[in-house]
């Protein structure tokens, strides 16, 4: 990567990035920026549901003998999907996704 370039890094909230190692390593290389999604956000949903298709359909089906190999075969696979890009649509409605919220609170609360 091209040393006058900036990283933006999107990640979620897991708390890994709080540890003293990792807070001294981005304070000592600050063209890193780390921007965390929210917790629970939805998004990152969809985005994780992406990475999902390309493993089960070029990962796991496929046999690569080296790591360019690989690489290629993700390659095509992404240039293939943006051919026919597929947007994801939520199934639910607001109300729906809140009261099924609702009633796993009310489970797992005991009220």
């Amino acid at each position: 990567m091209p040393a006058g370039l900036e990283v933006h890094l999107v990640c979620d909230n897991y708390g890994t990035h709080k540890t003293p190692a990792i807070r001294a390593w981005l304070a000592g290389h600050p063209r890193f920026h780390m921007h965390f999604t929210p917790t629970g956000s939805s998004w990152i949903n969809q985005v994780e549901r992406w990475f999902g298709f390309l493993t089960d359909q070029v990962i796991r089906r496929g046999v690569h003998k080296s790591v360019q190999a690989l690489e290629k075969d993700i390659r095509a696979w992404i240039d293939q999907w943006n051919d026919n890009p597929r947007p994801f649509v939520w199934k639910k409605t607001a109300g729906e996704i809140l009261e099924s919220l609702a009633k796993y609170l009310r489970r797992i609360s005991g009220a």
